[in-house]
């Protein structure tokens, strides 16, 4: 799987659900934890390989691979921290990003169950930033416009290097 970058449409496009978890969501779901390996990553949703369908795969160090189908957020904490992200769609790029310390989230594996995950620290931080991916947002979308100004450029002068 081809990871897109930055300037793609894609990125900042809704995904859709999917309607029916079956087999080919499975070899999805591989692919996607090959492609999320093969990144140096941990996490990856499916509009930064080119499919606009809701789902995402995390694996944070220590943790096996989670697939998440379907996701809704229910509820993140009133806390918030501050902690530096990356995106292998904006390689190169990185922030320091506030969000939510803890978050509840309701998904489908790839075997099509539900299940109800509540994570905090990096696991919640990759959770929510996967899922603004299936939102078409990109984490330089919360930064100060300033700030994000200031990355698109550097991010501008690599393409042209």
């Amino acid at each position: 799987m081809e990871i897109v970058t930055l300037g793609n449409e894609l990125l900042r496009q809704k995904a859709q659900r999917i309607k029916d978890i079956n087999e080919t969501y499975r070899k999805v779901a591989v692919d996607m934890i090959e492609a999320l390996h093969a990144g140096k990553g941990i996490g990856l949703a499916g509009p930064q390989v080119g499919l606009m369908k809701r789902i995402f795969v995390v694996q944070v160090e220590g943790d096996v691979p989670r697939v998440f189908i379907n996701p809704s957020i229910v509820e993140t904490s009133r806390e918030v921290v501050k902690y530096e992200e990356g995106c292998l769609s904006l390689p190169g790029l990185w922030a320091d990003v506030i969000r939510p310390a803890s978050v509840r989230v309701q998904a489908w594996n790839e075997k099509g169950r539900p299940f109800t995950l509540e994570a905090e620290g990096i696991l919640a931080r990759v959770i929510l930033h996967e899922y603004d991916h299936l939102e078409g947002i990109l984490f330089i979308d919360r930064l100060p416009e300033p700030k994000r100004n200031r990355l698109l450029e550097k991010f501008e002068k690599r393409k042209r290097a």
